[in-house]
C-alpha cells in the first residue's frame, strides 16, 4: 500500500497550484509513503537477506529499487494500457499470493530452529546470487505498484506529479528496507507479519479482478496491516537487546 491509496490526501494535491507549493508537501509524501509502504518494505528486506553479506544487501536494494524506479515511470506512462490488461494483475496477485504462501508454509529446516534464535540470513532459503535477489526484489516491486498505478491516476492527471510520487515512493522503500534488515534480527513476528500484509495486497488485487464489491475499503486494510505490525513488533528473539533497535 502507498500514499496514493488515501482518498483524503486527493482533495490536498488537487489544490496544489505550482511546484512551489508541492515542494511544500514533499516531506509529508514521503513520512506517508515511508510508513504505508512497511509492507512492501518488509518483502524486500527479507529477500535482501538472502544475501548473506551486508555489503551484498546494501548493494541488491540499490541495484534491485533502482531497477524497480525504472518499471514504476513505465508503468505510470502506460498506466491507461495497464488498467485494461487484466491478465498483468493477475499474474501480479498470484505472485504476490505465492510470495506469501511460501515464505511462510513451514520447511523442515525452519521446524527445527529454535523459536528464541533469530535464523541466519539464507538459512529458509538457498543462498541465492546477486543477480537473482536483484531481479526478485524489482518484480516484487513491479507487482506491489499495480495496485498503487490505477489510484495515483485517479488522484492526478499531472504525469509528472505522478511518477515525482513514484520517485519517493522508491527512496522511502530504500531507506524502510534497510531498517527492516536490522529488524528482522530482533523481532520474532516480523517477517510473518510482513508477509500476512503481501497475502493482503495479493488477495485485494485479485478482488478488484473477479468481485470488485468485495474490495474492502482502504482504512480497513489499513487497520489489518497496522493490527498486523503491532503483532510483528510485539515479541523479540532472545539474544535482541534494546540497543539492536538502532540502525
Amino acid at each position: 500500500m502507498e500514499a496514493e491509496l488515501i482518498p483524503s490526501l486527493s482533495p490536498v494535491i488537487h489544490a496544489v497550484d505550482d511546484w512551489g507549493e508541492l515542494l511544500l508537501l514533499l516531506p509529508l509524501l514521503v513520512a506517508l509513503e515511508a510508513v504505508l509502504s512497511a509492507d512492501n518494505a518488509i518483502a524486500l528486506a527479507a529477500i535482501s537477506r538472502q544475501l548473506r553479506d551486508p555489503h551484498q544487501q546494501s548493494q541488491a536494494l540499490n541495484l534491485g529499487l533502482g531497477l524497480a524506479l525504472v518499471f514504476r515511470l513505465a508503468l505510470i506512462a502506460a498506466a491507461q494500457w495497464v488498467l485494461d490488461f487484466w491478465p498483468l494483475q493477475l499474474l501480479a496477485s498470484g505472485y504476490l499470493l505465492w510470495l506469501c504462501i511460501s515464505n511462510l508454509w513451514p520447511s523442515a529446516s525452519e521446524d527445527q530452529t529454535d523459536d528464541d534464535q533469530a535464523p541466519e540470513p539464507g538459512s529458509a532459503h538457498h543462498d541465492r546470487g546477486l543477480l537473482a535477489v536483484v531481479t526478485t526484489l524489482a518484480f516484487t516491486d513491479l507487482a506491489f505498484s499495480l495496485d498503487s498505478v490505477a489510484a495515483a491516476v485517479a488522484v492526478s492527471n499531472n504525469l509528472l506529479l505522478v511518477m515525482a510520487g513514484g520517485v519517493i515512493g522508491v527512496v522511502a522503500l530504500r531507506l524502510t528496507s534497510a531498517l527492516f534488515i536490522r529488524w528482522l534480527t530482533v523481532f520474532r513476528h516480523l517477517e510473518s507479519a510482513g508477509y500476512l500484509a503481501v497475502g493482503l495486497v495479493g488477495i485485494r488485487l485479485l478482488l478488484r479482478l473477479v468481485r470488485p464489491e468485495l474490495v474492502p475499503p482502504e482504512w480497513a486494510l489499513l487497520a489489518i496491516v497496522a493490527l498486523l505490525f503491532v503483532w510483528g513488533f510485539s515479541s523479540r528473539y532472545a539474544h535482541a537487546e534494546p540497543g539492536e533497535l538502532n540502525p
